[in-house]
């Protein structure tokens, strides 16, 4: 899957190219593209080509206290973060327009391949079940983004387009959750996939979003149900956590045991997005999306307590010592060591005056926190092009869901947290008892906090942060807090008391802000086509 070369696709076309003997003519477009297995397969393909993409797996880290994307770049995902948007924000407008492309193009496979002659109805009922989890994950992307949105199962005519009303987030939903349980049998497990087929939609996968969609809306019971049949289990697929946090998000150890689905890269289909979150002495272009002291602050130390807990052993002066390993093998602070693509190894240095001070908050093209991500860092591009996996569900992601629904029902103790976050931690590389072992102690709300956390902590830069503030409803006190620096002593920074650099003040207005306008140019072409609240 990873190695096709994927076809450039017009949604409201058919999809494939053909042999140069074949006229290109509206007969041959209309009647004549479903012949074989491969025009459905070619067709499932532009679907894929569609899932989602690069700008939207790391710019979502901004749209949460995660991250900083500084000027207009990610489809000015910043101006989302700081509330200074409106309908007309790129990124608005293109996530509306992306996903409905990928919806008519899933559509068409739905409503076309019964035309296929002599196809073998495992394989047709396979190729139609992976359309449906696509079309389904464009559908929960638009619902979870703007609330209510125009649904629809047919190939949607421009008149039509233009008339058609927004149908409840709600029966959307429901809808996901349905094609999400019935496409399960027609799915395999990723045991008995082909290596050729890797990539694709398995049952697991169908599950774990499954799963995911019952966290957004809060159905406790529902997301045991679902992770109940992953977590150590074989039937419907078998997964486990694969033994190296920072190994795991590498070329050489794509589709390891714990990848659920992953968003496609390699062969002609790359992204070169490290070139805005590597220092620029690595990638050699300003780095536009860097870390906010927030999340360095709240990584735990390797007691397992948070920094601001007594007796945790924090050093303000010394902060990055003791610290929870994932830290190091997500974020790049003050004095980290990369090894640059040409195999060099840089000592990365952010504090103002030092030399060299390429890197240093005090240069223009350097991260203004003083801090850049490290994760997905694909040391085998070639010419910044990186042809690494984006992983999109992962089997760390189930074990927490589920520690978290179990919490959330007043079901969580030490069996679960054995199960759940104890061998996650110590695949990390926890090993003192107070960070892996289950404590009595802790109520529900303690629980909730230390999940919560750990949640942030194990999915830094991977695009989760922002829905999960969203469901949580923390939004509105995250996001209005000012995206916050490394503590300095020198140099001409806006600083809060404690010395800490001030980048920029945000705000989110509750409830306006829960949900994006549905955009201006939508609206002015479809009159029916109501608004969110306040906006």
């Amino acid at each position: 899957m990873k190695k096709i070369c994927l076809s450039i696709l017009v949604a409201a076309s058919l999809f494939a190219c053909r042999k140069l003997d074949q006229p290109i003519t509206k007969e041959f477009t209309e009647n004549a593209y479903w012949r074989n297995a491969q025009d459905g397969l070619d067709a499932l393909t532009a679907c894929y080509e569609h899932l989602s993409k690069d700008d939207y797996f790391y710019g979502d880290e901004a749209l949460s206290d995660n991250a900083y994307n500084s000027g207009t770049g990610l489809l000015n995902v910043n101006a989302i973060s700081n509330g200074g948007y409106d309908g007309n924000n790129a990124r608005v407008k293109d996530t509306w327009s992306y996903y409905y492309t990928t919806i008519r193009r899933c559509n068409e496979i739905t409503l076309n391949m019964d035309r296929v002659p002599g196809i073998d109805s495992a394989l047709k009922r396979r190729i139609v079940a992976e359309a449906r989890f696509i079309r389904a994950y464009a559908y929960f992307q638009l619902t979870a983004w703007y609330g209510d949105v125009p649904f629809y199962l047919d190939l949607i005519s421009i008149d039509n387009s233009r008339t058609i009303s927004r149908t409840d987030k709600n029966t959307i939903q429901q809808f996901v959750l349905s094609e999400l349980n019935d496409i399960r049998k027609d799915l395999p497990a990723n045991t008995a996939q082909e290596q050729k087929d890797r990539g694709r939609v398995t049952r697991g996968a169908a599950i774990a979003m499954s799963a995911r969609v019952h966290l957004f809306r809060s159905e406790w019971q529902e997301v045991v149900n679902d992770c109940e049949l992953l977590i150590g289990k074989t039937t419907d697929g078998a997964y486990s956590l694969f033994n190296s946090y920072s190994g795991m998000f590498t070329v050489a150890n794509e589709y390891n045991s714990e990848v659920i689905f992953d968003l496609q890269y390699g062969g002609s289909r790359t992204n070169d997005k490290q070139r805005s979150f590597m220092p620029q002495t690595i990638t050699a272009l300003r780095s536009v999306l860097v870390p906010t002291q927030d999340l360095v602050d709240d990584y735990i130390m390797t007691n397992g307590k948070a920094i601001n807990e007594a007796g945790s052993g924090y050093d303000e002066n010394n902060p990055y010592m003791n610290r929870d390993p994932r830290f190091e093998a997500t974020i790049l602070h003050h004095g980290s060591k990369v090894t640059d693509l040409n195999g060099n190894v840089q000592t990365i240095l952010t504090q103002p005056g030092s030399v060299p001070s390429t890197n240093t908050v005090d240069d223009q093209g350097a991260s203004p926190t003083g801090y850049y991500f490290y994760k997905y860092y694909d040391r085998a591009a070639t010419n910044y092009a990186s042809g690494l996996n984006l992983i999109l569900i992962r089997y760390a992601d189930v074990l927490l869901m589920y520690a978290e629904a179990k919490n959330e029902l007043g079901q969580m103790n030490a069996a679960v947290w054995n199960q759940t976050i104890q061998p996650i931690r110590k695949r990390a590389g926890f090993t003192d008892a107070g960070a892996t072992e289950f404590n009595a102690a802790w109520d529900k709300a303690a629980l909730q906090t230390i999940i919560r956390r750990e949640r942030r902590a194990e999915f830094a830069f991977e695009g989760l942060r922002a829905l999960d503030i969203r469901r949580w409803k923390i939004a509105a006190t995250v996001l209005n807090r000012p995206v916050r620096g490394i503590k300095v002593t020198s140099g001409a920074f806006n600083k809060d008391p404690k010395g800490y650099i001030i980048v920029e003040n945000r705000l989110f207005t509750d409830p306006k802000h829960y949900l994006w306008p549905v955009p201006t140019v939508e609206r002015d072409q479809n009159k029916n086509l109501s608004q969110n609240q306040d906006w």
